[in-house]
Parts: C-alpha cells; structure tokens; sequence
C-alpha cells in the first residue's frame, strides 16, 4: 500500500488538528503526542507509518517488536507498548522495549523511545481502549482477507499459512473486545483510500 499525496496530506492535517485541539494538560510541549495506525495484519499498516513518520517528523514504535511471537496474538504486544512505552512517555520520561526476535524465539536488544513531538505506534493491537484518553488521532487500515493473507504468504512464506490463519482470528477476537474499528478517527482501505 502507498498512501496518495491528497490522502496523506488530509492524515498530516487530521493529527497537526487533533494536536492543536488537546486539552492543555496534553499539550505541554514537552509531552509526546500519539498516533495509532491500527487494523489487521497485511492491511497495510506499516507502509503508512513510514510515510507518516517523514511526513510528521515521528518516531515509530512496530507492534511487531513487542508481540511474543505467533501464539500470544496482539493483547501482549498491547501490554507491553502499555507498559514499557505509553507508560513512561505519559510521566514525561522516555520509554524502552526490548525487541522480540522472531527467528529465535527470544527479546533480543533494548530500543529507547525518547519524548518528541509525536509517536507513530503501528500494527495490530496499536489502539486499545486505554489509549483513547491521550491518542491525538487513532486510524484504522483494513483490506480483505484474502488480500491479506496473500501479502503476508508473500512476506513470510507459505510455510506460515497457518500461523497467519491462527493470528487473523485472535486479531478478531482482539478488535471486537477493543471495538478499534468504530473507535478510529479516521479510516483506510488496503490501498491507501479514505473510508467512510
């Protein structure tokens, strides 16, 4: 997915907006503004965090590093940007993650996410309901299934088919406890378009 220029301009403004608008106590210059860009995996996520973050001057979180592998789904991952991240950044002092390492099964290094203007946190389980007291905008990304099963076969191989199958239905599960998709402030189909 490649967001378009009109699209991505319409994002920019949507979060320098929601900034602007932040009650006072949230808009300290010195606190951290946050952006989730959440949805199903292979929507297209990742894609538009990179665009956004250029365009925004942000760092970016990947909810890829905080999972613990395919079996715990999105909640810990969810967790852990809580706690190790959002936590922090909320009380004024940096956050810091370890990585989780997909290939051996293990938290590998540690990553700093110091205090900035804004925080680009993506993937899937990046907008819990715990988020919406301090989020500036939360945007939702969603393609169909079959897209998404293809873009992420193509990324990860075949052979993890039924681990996808597996992570698409505790991602379910997680959004309808979570009710993301309503909660978006803005929303986007797999190819970068503006959804009602």
């Amino acid at each position: 997915m490649s967001v378009s220029t009109p699209v991505l301009d319409t994002l920019v403004d949507r979060v320098r907006d929601s900034v602007a608008l932040l009650p006072r106590e949230l808009a300290d210059p010195v606190r951290t503004r946050l952006v989730c860009i959440d949805g199903p995996a292979g929507s297209g996520k990742t894609t538009l965090a990179g665009q956004m973050a250029v365009a925004l001057d942000a760092q970016v979180v990947h909810m890829d590093d905080l999972y613990e592998g395919w079996e715990a789904g999105p909640g810990g991952g969810a967790t852990r940007c809580a706690q190790w991240v959002l936590g922090p950044l909320s009380e004024g002092r940096p956050g810091k993650y370890d990585r989780y390492d997909w290939d051996r099964g293990t938290f590998a290094e540690s990553h700093h996410v110091e205090r900035a203007p804004v925080l680009i946190v993506e993937g899937c389980g990046a907008a819990p309901r715990s988020v919406d007291a301090f989020a500036a905008c939360v945007i939702w990304v969603e393609a169909p299934d079959d897209e998404r099963l293809r873009r992420g076969l193509r990324r990860d191989g075949a052979a993890m088919r039924a681990e996808w199958i597996r992570w698409m239905s505790a991602e379910r599960e997680f959004f309808a406890e979570h009710d993301t998709r309503r909660r978006a402030h803005v929303r986007l189909d797999g190819w970068g378009r503006l959804l009602p």
